[in-house]
């Protein structure tokens, strides 16, 4: 029987799906903070109650809130606990950022070595938006 935690919900962590452990908390809670289900400020579980919840080891959730910290996208505050980072979503989205930059760059990379020209490469890049928003056109 899966936990409800009171904080908030995480997508069933498992060693199954693509990932470490920690790595899938971690994508997890930057998802619910983008997505603007955690907010700034809002209280994270305990390391114990979270890894209880996901059936998960204590380290395993310590790494993920290391993970995050480092980020910025939580702090703790000594004997009150761990919260949303004020700066969280910002610093989660320029993350994002980077990181679609980076890949942009390989595909682009990789469409220009199959020697595709500007033209069809800003079509494919405006097909792929247009089925990523539930409206592709044939």
């Amino acid at each position: 029987m899966e936990r409800e935690n009171k904080y908030f919900h995480l997508p069933p962590i498992s060693p199954s799906a693509p990932g470490t452990l920690y790595h899938q908390i971690v994508e997890a809670i930057k998802r619910e903070v983008s997505e603007g289900r955690l907010k700034p400020g809002q209280p994270l579980p305990s390391f114990r109650s979270l890894a209880e919840s996901l059936l998960v080891s204590l380290i395993t959730v310590k790494r993920a809130y290391d993970e995050l910290e480092h980020d910025g996208i939580i702090f703790r505050k000594q004997g009150l606990g761990t919260f949303i980072s004020e700066n969280g979503v910002v610093k989660n989205r320029k993350m994002k950022r980077r990181m679609a930059e980076h890949l942009m760059n390989q595909a682009i990379g990789e469409a220009l070595e199959s020697d595709m020209d500007e033209h069809e490469i800003l079509e494919m890049t405006k097909q792929v938006i247009r089925q990523r928003k539930g409206g592709a056109k044939s």
